[in-house]
């Protein structure tokens, strides 16, 4: 798989991942292709600041050496670093703005989902904006506030509006495949302070195609 370079210095780099990519190597099946090794390929000994789900597109960071690792690190467990992802969800919410504060649980079931409102569950904020609407879907902006595995991807299952083409959050799932046959969720842009300077910076990974197609289509619905 080609990933594209958005940002690329002595301390760090940032691809546009495709859906379907992993992160990093799966410990079952360690034959698949994943980000990780496909830059070390070309770009030498990196470091994994955090990941996305192999369905998720967009943009992924990595540190290009340890000292730039530890300072970036610091600032996700900090909750300093800002990230917004884009999504396509099932349905036409009756809010504009909407705070989702509900309690999650990563592998919370048989499934490995995660789950809200479950014993041991852990306090998890995401805002959700909506962007555009279409008959029978909604084209939403999503900032987590904490960066648990599918956190976005639970809580709007949980209240009611599942991304697109989501397996694991929609039984239904299969009958929007004609829209867009992956998981409907771009990771569209993220924002943290550089090592060495300490200045900020904002990186933003273009729709795949295939996202973009989909946005195309249900728009042409409102015509």
């Amino acid at each position: 798989m080609h990933l594209d370079i958005l940002w690329s210095d002595e301390n760090i780099i940032a691809v546009n991942k495709p859906a379907g990519l992993l992160t990093i190597q799966d410990g079952y099946h360690p034959e698949l292709p994943c980000a990780v090794n496909l830059l070390k390929e070309s770009q030498g000994q990196i470091w994994v600041v955090h990941r996305l789900d192999k369905e998720t597109s967009g943009v992924l960071l990595f540190a290009r050496n340890a000292r730039a690792h530890k300072f970036l690190n610091e600032q996700f467990q900090s909750r300093q670093v800002q990230k917004i992802y884009r999504a396509l969800i099932i349905g036409s919410p009756n809010w504009e703005r909407r705070e989702i504060n509900l309690p999650l649980k990563v592998d919370g079931d048989r499934k490995h989902r995660t789950r809200v409102n479950l014993p041991g569950s852990k306090p998890a904020q995401t805002d959700v904006i909506v962007i555009s609407r279409f008959p029978g879907y909604s084209f939403v902006e999503a900032h987590p506030h904490s960066g648990y595995t599918h956190q976005i991807r639970a809580h709007l299952s949980a209240i009611g509006f599942p991304i697109l083409s989501d397996p694991l959050y929609d039984k239904n799932s299969f009958f929007h495949q004609h829209i867009l046959s992956r998981l409907g969720l771009h990771a569209f842009q993220i924002s943290f302070m550089q090592p060495d300077s300490v200045t900020p910076l904002v990186i933003t990974a273009p729709y795949p195609r295939e996202f973009q197609d989909a946005l195309t289509r249900l728009s042409q619905l409102n015509s």
